[in-house]
């Protein structure tokens, strides 16, 4: 028996998911590598964008090898263009804080620090047509602020989150808008793998940009010497491209083709499992990846502050996007 399109959409988002969930621990490990790999007291933005760059390098070379036809005759429609090249911005912005915050928080806070803006999405839909949103909208809210509290360690004295919490609550934003930009009508008629390749070659062009930027010097030698140094490690090809293929290729495409198929409120309550599976992948990846790749990572242990924290903020979310949903 054949699958409805909601139900192949469901299947799809929630394998998206599970391709995500497993890019945090792939994440810090590959950065925990390249300090091992780099030179002493390499800047850690540096880092960052040299483990971003080859994998939407790689990703954006797939796929125009992939669709060369399409390519050599530039069959990309103005539409595919602009919103390609706008979720490129969005999703490089949020990937650059994201990555960089793993330098400085646990893989499982980061996944589920990222979900606020599960949470933002219908406060920002409330303050744009000027309607209250509701008792659930506001509950929640408060609900995923002290989860957040938690997550983050928030010091009440300071008044402040620590570096990588920060980063990677300012990354939410930026997906924030890449989910609201992929949800807009006037695109519905875009095709997902032209306007993935677009996506990806904007965010391979920011990467290299950005790593060009904080390399030692400025210069683009420094980019490609450090790109050298990593090419000769075997764990670092098996990372990157388990990156590539899994969490990049195979996640935002899966986005792409399934996201427009359902209300933006159904699919905000599926990215809410997204840190779900980081968080238990977290629990045994790393043991495995320090042996695997000759790093020291440990495997996180579930604590109060996670269960608690991340308890409220996945009920928060799930709460309001039950009552989003149109009847």
């Amino acid at each position: 028996m054949a699958l409805s399109l909601h139900t192949r959409a469901v299947l799809g988002l929630l394998l998206a998911n599970l391709f995500w969930g497993l890019s945090f621990p792939l994440i810090k490990g590959l950065l925990l590598l390249q300090e091992k790999l780099l030179a002493p007291g390499t800047p850690g933005w540096f880092q960052t964008a040299l483990a971003l760059f080859p994998r939407f390098f790689l990703a954006t070379l797939l796929l125009v090898v992939w669709q060369w036809v399409r390519v050599r005759r530039l069959d990309f429609t103005r539409g595919e263009w602009k919103q390609g090249v706008i979720l490129g911005l969005f999703s490089s912005g949020g990937m650059l804080l994201q990555s960089d915050g793993l330098h400085y928080t646990a893989a499982s806070t980061s996944a589920f620090l990222t979900q606020l803006y599960a949470i933002l999405i219908p406060l920002y839909v409330a303050w744009r047509t000027r309607r209250n949103p509701g008792l659930a909208v506001w509950a929640s809210a408060g609900l995923v602020l002290v989860g957040v509290g938690i997550l983050g360690q928030f010091n009440v004295q300071t008044f402040s989150f620590g570096r990588g919490e920060l980063e990677t609550l300012l990354a939410s934003l930026f997906f924030m808008g890449q989910i609201l930009w992929l949800d807009r009508s006037e695109y519905a008629a875009n095709r997902a793998v032209p306007l993935t390749l677009i996506m990806f070659g904007t965010e391979a062009v920011i990467f290299l940009g950005a790593a060009w930027t904080v390399a030692p010097g400025q210069s683009l030698e420094a980019v490609f010497a450090g790109l050298g140094t990593f090419t000769h490690s075997g764990a670092w090809w098996g990372l990157t491209g388990t990156l590539t293929l899994l969490c990049t290729l195979g996640a935002f495409s899966l986005m792409n083709i399934w996201q427009p198929k359902m209300p933006a409120t159904q699919a905000g309550l599926l990215y809410c499992v997204e840190p779900i599976f980081g968080s238990i992948k977290a629990l045994f990846l790393p043991a495995w990846l320090s042996v695997w790749a000759g790093i020291t990572y440990a495997n996180e242990q579930p604590t109060w502050t996670l269960l608690v924290g991340g308890g409220l903020i996945t009920v928060a979310n799930v709460w309001v996007q039950l009552a989003s949903r149109p009847r």
